[in-house]
């Protein structure tokens, strides 16, 4: 039997919403979440969760990250979470999720070559369209009685990192929610049916929450280890408060690909990507792509799968590290070893701020090592001993500051450095999903008979002497565009989703749905009729124009640079990483 990794309820005053994570013992609902819809801004950005899953041997480990408002106040944030058994928790590492998600961000660009037309008057300037003049261009979430009864039982009570962990045991949902409302959480009416519906099935309630005088700014991710063998991200519930089009994005380390089993998995139309503009409207595709038919609004594509060595352990762990050296540190010392483990930096007074070079260590600082009133980081940190008459001596606690800085940072570092290390194969997969289409959990198994998907995808653009452009798609399509203006919109009918398919943890795809065919008499008639070359010439010598122009310059442009939404920036490669984009219009049966 396979035991459920917990689903993610979380609950804020008013209640707000996390993507639940579990791991079911059958592939029906396995989890959820509530919001009262108050009129607060909701503290959890549902637009984006992020999760990653381990399997390693008997056991899994999920990884979440928790997206947060930083606007609502710490004593506002809180989660509840079913589980069937106490599972193990740990502070997980937020630069893993940095480097993961820079390192395997879908990229879309293109490379600009052009026709050398010789001495030609009549050869028109090279007009782009607004868009990249050349070069290579990339881009890349029923009531029961409970009169006498005497509340919940507590089964272990700690702290992990930022939060102090309850597990709770209860027969009566009534009882549940009033310890709840009791202990500061708000309720919603429409959760009452679904917190009973897991106390019949026999759940327990962990009860998250930050611990006190905690800020928003030690939020980090949680892990929880759990017994089990395949690894699940139960929707169910969270439809009651979810946004339309809920970004979903589930990555694993393994050592082989991951594929969904009870969703479907689908193979998108590239001709419906905005190539000229870095597939601007990645996500309308996707979304439109995974409502189609046999898809259902159940279904995920695969943003990659390779070689987990994309994912830069750099600044996620530094052998330099070291608890023990604050264990009996004086507090005008602190910042001279953090400087020295690199682990901060800080600028002198005349230019100010200081550069912590780990997201939990301003926080942990904020704490044991406050900033005196009327100065900023800069004049304090860059000099502490010049301010010693000012530091708080109720705060510095140099055994704590050890142990928390082991817990928060160096422990959760070193085991992310190490899961990289041990696991060859990392998959990320990613869909949009609507409350009216949460009625399954998706459930992943690996499957090592399937491919490697590569990020990068990279056209090429050829501008002709006669000012009209010859598009190759990576899958070797060509596509004509008139003027080497914007890109076509091809046929109204024309699908965005290219295959669906089923997925199972060995062989080959089965494909349900396949609309190549379809795609490619569509993009012959374009290409026929819109062309004034190609209706010119017999079809079999239309494909050899490409061969036939040796001669060309591959003008190298400047690419982009774009902060991914998950916040990191790959700069060195010029890529812009398509994860945050326009809001999409989907269609709905």
């Amino acid at each position: 039997m396979h035991r459920r990794l917990p689903s993610l309820i979380t609950l804020a005053a008013p209640l707000t919403l996390a993507l639940a994570l579990a791991l079911p013992d059958r592939a029906e609902a396995c989890g959820g979440t509530f919001c009262d819809g108050g009129p607060q801004a909701l503290p959890v950005d549902q637009t984006g969760e992020n999760i990653l899953f381990v399997i390693d041997g008997a056991y899994v480990e999920a990884h979440i990250q928790i997206q947060y408002d930083p606007n609502t106040p710490a004593n506002k944030f809180a989660w509840l979470v079913p589980v069937t058994a106490v599972p193990e928790f740990s502070v997980g590492s937020q630069l893993l999720f940095d480097n993961m998600l820079a390192g395997s961000v879908p990229l879309y660009g293109f490379q600009t070559t052009q026709e050398l037309c010789g001495e030609n008057p009549n050869n028109p300037p090279n007009d782009n369209g607004g868009s990249d003049p050349g070069g290579t261009g990339l881009t890349g979430g029923d009531e029961s009685d409970s009169a006498g009864d005497p509340g919940p039982t507590i089964l272990y009570s700690s702290t992990v990192g930022a939060f102090d962990i309850v597990v709770l045991q209860d027969n009566s949902v009534d009882s549940l929610m009033t310890w709840l409302g009791d202990n500061g959480y708000q309720q919603d009416p429409k959760a009452k049916p679904i917190l009973e519906e897991y106390l019949k099935e026999g759940h327990l309630f962990v009860a998250f929450k930050l611990t006190n005088n905690a800020e928003v700014t030690e939020i980090h991710p949680v892990v929880l280890r759990y017994t089990g063998d395949e690894s699940c991200v139960p929707i169910r519930l969270t439809r009651i408060a979810a946004k339309e089009d809920m970004d979903i994005r589930a990555f694993f380390l393994g050592n082989a690909r991951t594929v969904p089993i009870n969703y479907r998995h689908v193979l998108i139309n590239p001709l419906k990507l905005d190539w000229p503009n870095f597939a601007a409207n990645y996500k309308e595709v996707i979304s439109l792509a995974v409502d189609a038919f046999a898809a259902d609004g159940n279904a995920f594509v695969t943003e990659y799968a390779g070689t987990s060595t994309v994912v830069q352990p750099f600044g996620i762990h530094d052998t330099a590290w070291n608890a023990k050296a604050f264990a009996t540190a004086a507090a005008i010392d602190v910042v001279d070893i953090l400087t020295a483990q690199n682990l901060m930096y800080c600028y002198d007074a005349v230019d100010g701020g200081c550069e912590f070079r780990h997201p939990l260590l301003r926080g942990l600082l904020n704490t044991y090592l406050p900033v005196p009133k009327g100065l900023s980081d800069g004049e304090f940190y860059s000099c502490v001993s010049c301010y010693e008459a000012m530091l708080d001596p109720q705060a510095w606690d140099p055994a704590l500051f050890a142990s928390d800085l082991d817990e928060r940072i160096i422990a959760p570092g070193k085991h992310a450095v190490d899961l990289l290390a041990k696991w060859p194969y990392l998959t990320r997969m990613y869909t949009t999903i609507s409350p009216n289409e949460m009625m399954e959990d998706p459930i992943f198994r690996q499957n090592p008979n399937l491919e490697d998907i590569p990020a990068l995808q990279q056209a090429t653009r050829l501008v002709r002497c006669d000012g009209h452009a010859n598009w190759t798609l990576p899958d070797g399509r060509k596509v004509f565009v008139p003027n080497n203006g914007a890109w076509p919109d091809f046929d109204a009918e024309l699908p965005y989703e290219e295959e669906v398919q089923t997925t199972s943890i060995k062989g080959a795809p089965m494909t349900i749905v396949n609309n190549t065919a379809a795609i490619q008499k569509v993009l012959d008639t374009w290409n026929t009729k819109m062309d004034p070359v190609e209706g010119q010439q017999p079809a079999d010598t239309a494909d050899t124009k490409d061969a036939d122009t040796a001669n060309m310059d591959a003008d190298q442009g400047c690419g982009c640079n774009v902060q991914s939404s998950a916040g990191g920036v790959l700069a060195s490669l010029g890529l812009l990483g398509l994860l945050t984009l326009r809001p999409s219009r989907r269609r709905r049966s």
